[in-house]
């Protein structure tokens, strides 16, 4: 497969529909890292039938469960600890710190730490509902509490164990009984970290196990900062003899390391198998490449495979640039994981929504007003916020808000925030000194102010990222935008590292503040009538970054059967009344050119709804704007561009395409 393992691009995702069996159309093949982008720390990993889950630290957002059927397409399918627990706190860095779902004794747990106290909670299926949290209590027989960053490893005699870490010296193994509750039984291994001052493996913290072939593997982080060690035993005990040396668990010698986007791979989920013979993990890294310039988006969920020697030694793929085959697994109609338009129509809100800190239910409904959210504010100064990960470098969010300020302090709108909380990009409905109601754009110092025209109707707000610039734009319709100030750069929001941001990252999503509360109609994560930059694809296969012109790089190193994709794309819906009749691709070409086809949610096996040539444009530094009719188009989709021309040329540059819309009664 040529360019299997060629070099990509930065923060990848990617959409999936049904399959037929284990067949896999060329777009499902292969995978580009992360497969979940955005805030995924800690993640552990739980493999229950032939479904898998995912979940891991929050912090103060509250915690989302992920599920899969292939391990690269996931979608959110519970929030296990509710916003109404009056323990959750309101704090950066605070909430739940790490965090496993397993199945165990007929129904389904998840267990994680709040305030270096253990708890759990059940369910009897996955997408809940979930119990209160109860608290697991400390087993007299260790010598240290159970702390946090803490795993489940169930056994292969139906026994089962927390894998335990408190403080920089204390790792343990506590078997637990059909209650949860520790049985007394337990494994002290303070031999593994010990000293004062000084410690062999930093913190050795996040703790996992796993069994296979008879071996017993745990594996744990030096530190956030990097590092993964892992050791195993033949026997589940805690003599130091049975254990190995701890050693690399994964591959630090790979000669791509030193490009990684992602490096120094930590806190790794224990291994799954698969009946195809392969085994993999998953584990969250910072994107650190140029100068941290994405750190502020957190720890990115990224699945890699694990090999195994016939001497039982392990060794996990590093997290280089690079394609990679993906599982032989179903995807069963999961689209790739970035956030989805929602329409506030269900009875209950969609997982993907976080609450920022302990949020009582009456401040929040959905049948108050049906098919709208309303959200009534914390207090006069604590804004209620309802997030999702903000995971991308380009994407369009729209909402539609109705709200009645009285005062400058009432705020209402769409809002990406740090970790720490102290520094936010917000595009929102205000009044000013004057009483007059304005549209409002700001971050940090700076503030950008225009009349609200609608007064107290229904506006619409977007708030379109291109890599680090954010712009602001309001609307009365829906269709005609009107710009509010100038472009923001917010480059220092996303390279923000002071205190690990919180342990947290970016967010973005709706709040509102002050005295009143707001109505909001819709949230859209990327517009198919907005520009979308091609640098940016969520996953890909040969293409790379080429050429920056007006500061975008282009998607360039394009031949015969590449492809893009573009995830989470709203072409429009009974609540957003459009569709599209055109697409346009601004492109480059000095040579004979090509051709785009235009795939929903698959190459092959999904839908084409257009085919597009790309000619000669006279020079790679001249662009031209080539426009196609499309099939009439609704619903979110992901969006596969194809390319297609004669072998071994590279046949153009893409700077960018947009959807033309057509308005729908």
């Amino acid at each position: 497969m040529r360019k299997l393992f060629a070099a990509v691009l930065v923060g990848m995702n990617c959409f999936f529909f049904p399959l037929s069996g284990f067949g896999q159309t060329p777009s499902f093949n292969t995978f580009m890292n992360p497969v979940i982008p955005g805030d995924h720390s800690d993640c552990t990993l739980s493999q229950i039938g032939s479904h898998f889950y995912t979940t891991g630290s929050s912090f103060n957002p509250t915690p989302v469960i992920y599920h899969s059927t292939d391990l690269v397409h996931w979608e959110a399918i519970a929030q296990p600890v509710s916003a109404d627990w009056a323990l959750y706190g309101d704090a950066p860095s605070g909430g739940c710190w790490g965090g496993q779902i397993v199945y165990y004794n007929n129904k389904y747990w998840d267990f994680f730490s709040r305030a270096n106290t253990m708890y759990f909670v059940t369910a009897n299926k996955p997408e809940g509902p979930w119990s209160m949290p109860i608290k697991v209590n400390n087993p007299s027989q260790l010598p240290y509490g159970l702390g946090y960053d803490n795993s489940i490893f169930i056994d292969e005699d139906g026994k089962w164990y927390m894998i335990v870490k408190n403080g920089q010296s204390n790792n343990g193994i506590v078997e637990l009984d059909k209650t949860g509750q520790p049985t007394g039984v337990v494994y002290d291994l303070t031999w593994l970290n010990p000293g004062t001052d000084m410690h062999p493996f930093s913190w050795a913290e996040g703790p996992v196990m796993w069994k296979h072939n008879g071996y017993y593997y745990y594996a744990f982080a030096r530190d956030v900062s990097g590092g993964q060690k892992v050791m195993r035993s033949k026997t589940l005990t805690a003599d130091k003899s049975a254990w190995t040396s701890p050693v690399d668990l994964f591959n630090e010698k790979d000669p791509n390391k030193p490009g990684s986007i992602f490096f120094g791979p930590n806190h790794a989920s224990g291994a799954v198998h698969l009946n195809d013979g392969t085994s993999w993990l998953m584990h969250p890294v910072w994107a650190r490449a140029n100068n941290n310039e994405w750190y502020g988006q957190g720890r990115q969920g990224l699945v890699n495979e694990v090999k195994y020697g016939t001497d039982g030694s392990v060794l996990a793929d590093y997290p280089v640039n690079q394609v990679k085959r993906a599982p032989q697994l179903p995807s069963s109609g999961i689209s790739w994981m970035v956030p989805k338009s929602d329409f506030f129509n269900s009875q209950k809100l969609n997982p993907e929504w976080s609450f920022l800190g302990q949020t009582p239910s009456s401040l929040y409904s959905l049948s108050a007003r049906p098919g709208w959210l309303r959200l009534n504010p914390k207090s006069a100064t604590k804004a209620n916020t309802v997030i999702k990960t903000d995971p991308e470098h380009n994407y369009s969010l729209i909402t539609r808000v109705e709200f009645k300020p009285d005062s400058a302090t009432d705020e209402a709108g769409l809002r990406l925030m740090n970790g720490l909380e102290n520094l936010a990009v917000k595009l929102y409905s205000a009044r000013n000194g004057k009483g007059q109601p304005v549209i409002c754009f700001s971050y940090d110092k700076t503030l950008y102010q225009t009349v609200n025209t609608a007064g107290n109707k229904a506006v619409w707000l977007k708030l379109i990222r291109v890599n680090h610039e954010m712009s602001g734009y309001y609307s009365l319709d829906g269709v005609n935008w009107l710009p509010v100030g100038e472009k923001i750069d917010v480059s220092v929001l996303d390279r923000f590292t002071k205190d690990y941001n919180g342990w947290c990252a970016n967010r973005q999503g709706l709040y509102v503040q002050g005295n009143k509360s707001a109505d909001f109609d819709l949230y859209l994560y990327r517009d198919a009538y907005t520009p979308i930059l091609a640098e940016c694809p969520a996953n890909q296969f040969g293409t790379g970054k080429s050429a920056v012109v007006d500061g975008v790089s282009l998607l360039g190193d394009i031949h015969n059967n590449d492809w893009a994709l573009y995830a989470g794309v709203e072409f429009g819906s009974p609540d957003y009344k459009k569709t599209t009749g055109q697409v346009s691709f601004t492109a480059y070409c000095d040579t004979q050119g090509g051709v785009v086809e235009v795939w929903l949610d698959s190459i092959e096996t999904g839908k084409k709804i257009a085919t597009c040539r790309i000619g000669n444009t006279g020079s790679l530094s001249k662009a031209n704007r080539f426009t196609v009719k499309t099939a009439p188009t609704i619903g979110r989709h992901d969006v596969y561009l194809k390319f297609v021309g004669e072998e071994g040329l590279k046949l153009f540059a893409l700077k960018e395409f947009v959807f033309t819309a057509k308005s729908v009664k």
